[in-house]
C-alpha cells in the first residue's frame, strides 16, 4: 500500500484533478454542518493541486439516497463551507455527470474549484456501473483518491474511475492513513497493544485473528467481551453473546496462549436490567452478573486492569468503545480508557467511528497521535492489509 503513487508524483500545471473526497458530513435538522473535519482533512490535497497550477473537481457522496435525488442530501452546505475554508467561490454542479456538468468542468480554469452533486443520487455509483464511471472519468485529467473512509467499498468513483483515468494517485489524507497504519502494525515501536471494543465479535473477528500475529498484548472490552467470557464458562446474564461465535472465541484465546500474548478481558461490569438513562445500574464481578441483567460498561476494577496492561506500552491501536457510552451512567469505562490512552507516551492510533466520537466528547482529540477518518476502512485494513479503493491506484 505504501508503494502507491501520490499527488507528489504528478505535475498538475494546467491539469484538472478529479478528486474523490469524503464529504459525508453530519447535518442538523436545518441542514447545517455540525462537524467539518472531513472537509478540512482534504484541504492539503486541494491546495497542493491549486498551488501547482491545476484546477480541482471534487466528487463525494452524502448519506444514503439509494440512487434517488433527495434534496436534503444535496452537497450545497459542503460547497458553502468549502468556499469559506478555501477563501474562494466553489461552484456546485447540478449533477455529477451530464452535459451541463461536462461543460462546467471544461470551462474550469487553473486555481478554480468545482464540486459535483451527490454521487449516490445515481444508482451507478454503488453498483460500480461502467458507463457511470466513464462519464465521471471524462471530467478530469488526473484521478486523486482522498476518501480513505470509503476505500473499502467497490463503488464506481473508487474502483471504476481510477481504472479509466490515469494517472490515479493517493491524496495526502490517504497517504497519512497508510503511513500511520505502517507505523502501528507493520513497523511498530514495541510493545504494541491492540484494544478492541464495540458490540459484536463477528464484526472484528478477522482483525483480531490477524493481529494475534503482530501484537504484544490484546485488550477486549465492549459487548464483544461477553462472548469470550461465556466461552470460558461464565454466566453473563442477558449480556450480548453471539452463540455461533463461542467456539471461535475459545480458539482465539487458545491461539493467544500458544503465542504467549497476554489477552485481557473485563473482570467486572456495570450491569442493568435494561438500557436507559434512568435504569438502576450496579457493578458486579463478571462471574456474578444476575440472570436478568446485561453488562453495559466495564467496571472500575477492569479500568484499573486495563490501565496497568497499557503501562509501558509504546504503540496503541484502538477500535471500538468499552460500553454504551452514549448513556451517561454507562460512559465511565470508555471515557476512562480515552483518558488512559491520551495520557500515554505511546504512539496512539484510533480507528474512527464510535471511538472517534468518544475521544471528541472528552476533549482529548489533540492528545491522540492519529484518529483515522474511516472506521470501516480502518477495520478492513486491519483484517486484510489492503483496500479495494487503494488497490486501484497506480504503483510507484
Amino acid at each position: 500500500m505504501l508503494k502507491k503513487k501520490t499527488v507528489e508524483d504528478v505535475d498538475f500545471a494546467g491539469k484538472k484533478a478529479l478528486v474523490r473526497a469524503d464529504f459525508n458530513v453530519p447535518l442538523d435538522s436545518n441542514g447545517n454542518i455540525t462537524d467539518d473535519i472531513r472537509i478540512r482533512s482534504t484541504l492539503p490535497t486541494i491546495n497542493h493541486v491549486l498551488d501547482a497550477g491545476g484546477s480541482v473537481i471534487l466528487m463525494s457522496h452524502l448519506g444514503r439516497p439509494k440512487g434517488k435525488v433527495i434534496p436534503e442530501m444535496s452537497l450545497i452546505p459542503v460547497a458553502k463551507r468549502l468556499g469559506r475554508l478555501l477563501h474562494q467561490d466553489v461552484r456546485l454542479a447540478p449533477d455529477c455527470i451530464g452535459d451541463e456538468t461536462e461543460h462546467l468542468a471544461g470551462e474550469l480554469q487553473p486555481g478554480e474549484v468545482l464540486l459535483l452533486e451527490n454521487l449516490r443520487f445515481h444508482a451507478g455509483e454503488e453498483s460500480n456501473d461502467p458507463e457511470f464511471s466513464r462519464r465521471l472519468a471524462l471530467l478530469g485529467d488526473v484521478y486523486i483518491d482522498d476518501a480513505f473512509a470509503n476505500a473499502h467499498r467497490q463503488h464506481a468513483s473508487m474502483i471504476g474511475v481510477p481504472e479509466l483515468l490515469k494517472p490515479a494517485v493517493a491524496g495526502f489524507l490517504v497517504k497519512n492513513e497508510l503511513n500511520y497504519f505502517h507505523k502501528s502494525l507493520e513497523d511498530p515501536v514495541r510493545p504494541l497493544a491492540a484494544i478492541f471494543g464495540g458490540a459484536k465479535i463477528s464484526d472484528k473477528i478477522k482483525a483480531i485473528m490477524r493481529l494475534l500475529e503482530k501484537v504484544d498484548k490484546i485488550i477486549i472490552g465492549g459487548g464483544m467481551a461477553y462472548t469470550f467470557l461465556e466461552s470460558m464458562g461464565y454466566c453473563v446474564g442477558r449480556s450480548l453473546v453471539e452463540k455461533e461465535m463461542l467456539e471461535l472465541a475459545r480458539d482465539i484465546m487458545d491461539r493467544a496462549r500458544e503465542l504467549g500474548i497476554p489477552f485481557y478481558l473485563p473482570v467486572d461490569a456495570v450491569a442493568a436490567k435494561a438500557r436507559g438513562e434512568l435504569v438502576e445500574a450496579r457493578t458486579y464481578p463478571v462471574q456474578e452478573i444476575p440472570e436478568d441483567c446485561m453488562a453495559l460498561d466495564i467496571g472500575p476494577a477492569t479500568i484499573a486492569l486495563f490501565r496497568s496492561a497499557l503501562s509501558g506500552v509504546r504503540t496503541i491501536v484502538w477500535n471500538g468503545p468499552m460500553g454504551v457510552f452514549e448513556l451517561s451512567q454507562f460512559s465511565k469505562g470508555t471515557f476512562s480508557m480515552v483518558d488512559i490512552v491520551a495520557q500515554s507516551p505511546a504512539l496512539t492510533i484510533l480507528g474512527g467511528g464510535d471511538t472517534d466520537v468518544a475521544v471528541h466528547a472528552t476533549g482529548n482529540s489533540e492528545k491522540i497521535d492519529y484518529i483515522s477518518t474511516g472506521g470501516g476502512a480502518f477495520l478492513k485494513l486491519l483484517e486484510t492489509g489492503e483496500l479495494p479503493g487503494l488497490n486501484a491506484l497506480d504503483d510507484q
